[in-house]
C-alpha cells in the first residue's frame, strides 16, 4: 500500500474514532460501535496480521464492556437503594424505546421517569421511588465516566496498533 494511502487511512480512522469518543457524551448514540467499526475498517484496509488480531480483540472487549456498563451501573445503583429488578428492566426498556421514538435525549428522560412510576406502583411510596430514581441517575453519571474511559482506552489501543510498527 502506498505510504500516502496508509497515512490517509490512519488519519481517517483516528478522526472517526475521536468522533465516536465525542459521541459518548450522549449515552444513546452508538459511540462504541463507531469506534469499533473504525478499528474493524482499519484492520480490513491494512490487513489483520497476528498482532492486529490481538489488538482488535482487545478493542472489541473494551467496546463491549463500555456498552454494557450503562445498564449495569445504572441498575446496580438503583438496586442498592431497593429498586426491584423488574422496575429497572422497565426503565431500561422505556429508555430504549423512547430513544428510538425521540432521539437523542428522549431515553435519558424516559428511563428515570419509568423507574419512578414502576417503583411507585410497586411500593406506593413516593420517597422510596424518588430515592431509587436519584440512585439510577447517579449510576448514569458514573457509567459515563467508565464508558468514556473504556472508549478512550480502545482508541489508545488502536493508536498503539496503528503506530507501534506491528506490521
Amino acid at each position: 500500500m502506498p505510504q500516502w494511502l496508509e497515512i490517509s487511512t490512519e488519519i481517517l480512522t483516528l478522526l472517526i474514532m475521536l468522533a465516536g469518543l465525542a459521541m459518548m457524551l450522549v449515552p444513546i448514540l452508538p459511540a462504541g460501535t463507531i469506534i469499533w467499526l473504525a478499528a474493524f475498517g482499519y484492520g480490513l484496509a491494512m490487513g489483520f496480521n497476528t498482532a492486529g488480531v490481538i489488538f482488535f480483540v482487545i478493542i472489541t472487549i473494551l467496546i463491549i464492556a463500555s456498552m454494557l456498563i450503562d445498564n449495569i451501573l445504572m441498575g446496580a445503583k438503583a438496586k442498592q437503594v431497593g429498586a426491584s429488578w423488574l422496575s429497572i428492566a422497565v426503565s431500561i426498556l422505556a429508555g430504549f424505546v423512547v430513544t428510538l421514538l425521540a432521539p437523542p435525549f428522549g431515553g435519558l428522560i424516559a428511563a428515570p421517569i419509568a423507574l419512578y412510576f414502576a417503583e411507585y406502583i410497586r411500593l406506593r411510596d413516593t420517597d422510596q421511588a424518588l430515592k431509587a430514581t436519584r440512585a439510577m441517575i447517579a449510576g448514569c453519571g458514573w457509567a459515563f465516566f467508565v464508558r468514556f474511559g473504556l472508549g478512550a482506552l480502545a482508541v489508545l489501543v488502536w493508536i498503539i496498533w496503528a503506530w507501534g510498527n506491528f506490521a
